[in-house]
């Protein structure tokens, strides 16, 4: 790491989901179902990275209510496979 960067900064469940405006309930079933934010495991606490919880959400960045986008943010619910539908 150069002198000028500055560390990652690393949150836990529930100062994710306020940076998010999330409940860390919400949060939790992101992580269950395997929608939400990359995030680590470190001597069992999990914990985000910054960077990571702000690319998540920018995966549903929109300009208007017709722009497709070119990614989802999917609801936090099991998802269901391209091979049931």
């Amino acid at each position: 790491m150069s002198v000028n960067q500055t560390p990652p900064r690393f949150l836990t469940t529930p100062e994710a989901a306020r940076f998010l405006s999330l409940s860390g309930r919400t949060l939790e079933k992101h992580r269950t179902y395997g929608t939400g934010p990359t995030y680590r495991k470190v001597g069992g606490r999990v914990i985000y990275a910054v960077e990571d919880l702000q690319a998540w959400a920018d995966r549903g960045l929109r300009s208007s209510t017709s722009d497709p986008g070119h990614d989802i943010v999917h609801p936090a619910k099991p998802q269901r496979d391209s091979e049931d539908v």
